[in-house]
């Protein structure tokens, strides 16, 4: 009885083991598969594997010749055709025509001599009594340090030149925008020409003031002196307002030219003017004139007041 019941337990023991192995081959079987269907992993190369320091000089460089160009795909509703300029983009270049290039004669030379005209009033005038032109021109030719000065300024009526001078000065820089300046001054007009040495200083002063005094001499001890203050104040880039202050002192009477001692006369103009291009410009403006002291009695004489207040329409070109 013993020998079959051990027998019997044996045999059950073997069922239960083989269930057992059937049961785990199934599941192992489907691992095995599914790693079989994977793609080995290639070997990383030992290049991907430097330790850092270490030199690559023998790594051979890749090469692209046999790769096709890619082109990024166009979306549908997108045109990146060529663009075109429109007439009405702006020019960055604002130059008033000039074009840019070099400049003839200019080539490795610092010391050329240079020159301009400047007709700052060339002006109708209509005054209270006295209606007719007036002119203030100045012009120079030099270097830098050095110009020959040339200025004229007067007025007219009735096609007679009533008073003008006209001057020749040498102008020397002693600084940066500072001249002193020597030279000839002959009166024109009615009455005696006279003549007379000059010599000033002319410049810029701080804030854009420009500045002009100037002294003569003549003989028998004549002695007189003049004094200019101008001032540009820009409402836009071409639209410009201009005082203008100008007053004038003699050192003894001249009859002949009825011209007073001490201060004689005082102006004080304001041109607004617009510049239709930089060389060329109209303006309208208005002057008010004061004659003093012995000059006024010489006014009075002859039929003139010693104030006056005229309106003034001209022209201010420079080349």
């Amino acid at each position: 009885m013993s020998m079959r019941r051990q027998t019997s337990t044996s045999l059950r023991w073997r069922r239960l083991l083989l269930a057992a192995s059937l049961s785990l081959a199934w599941p192992l079987a489907a691992i095995a598969q599914s790693s079989a269907d994977m793609p080995a992993n290639p070997p990383m190369p030992m290049d991907q594997m430097a330790i850092p320091g270490m030199s690559h000089d023998t790594k051979p460089e890749a090469k692209h010749d046999a790769m096709p160009a890619t082109k990024p795909a166009a979306k549908p509703g997108m045109n990146h055709g060529s663009s075109t300029s429109t007439k009405d983009t702006r020019s960055p270049d604002y130059s008033d025509g000039t074009a840019r290039g070099s400049m003839p004669g200019m080539d490795m030379l610092d010391h050329q001599p240079l020159g301009m005209l400047k007709i700052d009033q060339l002006e109708f005038t209509d005054g209270r009594y006295t209606n007719g032109q007036a002119w203030d021109v100045e012009g120079w030719y030099g270097y830098d340090s050095d110009k020959l000065w040339l200025r004229s300024e007067g007025d007219a009526e009735h096609g007679r030149i009533e008073e003008g001078q006209v001057e020749a000065l040498w102008s020397h820089a002693v600084a940066a925008f500072w001249n002193i300046q020597f030279g000839v001054r002959q009166d024109v007009g009615e009455g005696l020409h006279r003549q007379w040495a000059a010599f000033g200083i002319q410049g810029l002063a701080p804030y854009w003031f420009e500045l002009e005094a100037t002294g003569y001499l003549g003989p028998s001890g004549r002695t007189a002196a003049r004094f200019r203050a101008e001032y540009e104040l820009l409402f836009t880039q071409r639209l410009i307002l201009q005082p203008e202050f100008e007053l004038n002192l003699y050192g003894s009477d001249d009859p002949a030219n009825r011209v007073g001692s001490g201060l004689s006369d005082t102006q004080l103009g304001l041109r607004l003017r617009y510049e239709v291009s930089r060389q060329f410009a109209p303006y309208i403006g208005i002057v008010w004139i004061h004659r003093h002291g012995a000059t006024a009695d010489y006014a009075w004489l002859d039929g003139q007041p010693s104030m006056d207040r005229q309106w003034v329409a001209g022209l201010r070109i420079w080349f």
